[in-house]
């Protein structure tokens, strides 16, 4: 994460349950994650994460506007996908550690919180439970992102190949 433009922000459990990765958990199992997690504030055009770097966090926007950015090669910025409050950033670099394949830079002023892998993972042996609905919510995440992708390449592929008569 690009730190020179955080500032700290608090995160309370409440956050936690309101969050995708909240949704299955306890009150309880919110104390203890929100205990796991840092906070971060961006400003508008901060970079959160940077393309071709790897990052072992998920991130989850609790206010303000990320968008997925990835360079032309000639200094210019392409937008990918504008991510709003409640969703996940880097899912697949938290599960994999691969480098991420674009950038996300903060749109608006932006707030967040981050869990890394090893924060959850030190959970395994005292609460495998809070770890197994926490990944259940990611790879839910990710499925819907799938899904949509799908739909899109479907339509695309139709639309190139004037098919199925909506085009």
């Amino acid at each position: 994460m690009s730190n020179e433009s955080c500032r700290d922000v608090v995160i309370g459990p409440e956050t936690i349950k309101e969050s995708p990765l909240g949704t299955e958990l306890t009150e309880a199992q919110c104390l203890v994650l929100s205990d796991q997690v840092s906070a971060c504030g961006l400003q508008a055009g901060a970079f959160l994460l940077q393309e071709g770097k790897i990052d072992d966090s998920i991130h989850v926007i609790t206010k303000g506007t990320l968008e997925v950015v990835t360079a032309t090669g000639g200094g210019e910025w392409v937008t990918l996908q504008v991510l709003r409050e409640g969703d996940m950033v880097g899912e697949l670099g938290f599960i994999d550690g691969v480098p991420h394949s674009a950038a996300i830079r903060a749109l608006t002023d932006t707030e967040l919180f981050s869990l890394k892998r090893e924060a959850l993972e030190a959970l395994l042996k005292s609460d495998p439970q809070l770890v197994y609905q926490v990944m259940r919510a990611i790879i839910r995440t990710v499925h819907v992102i799938l899904r949509r992708m799908n739909l899109q390449y479907v339509e695309l592929t139709n639309y190139i190949t004037k098919t199925h008569g909506r085009y």
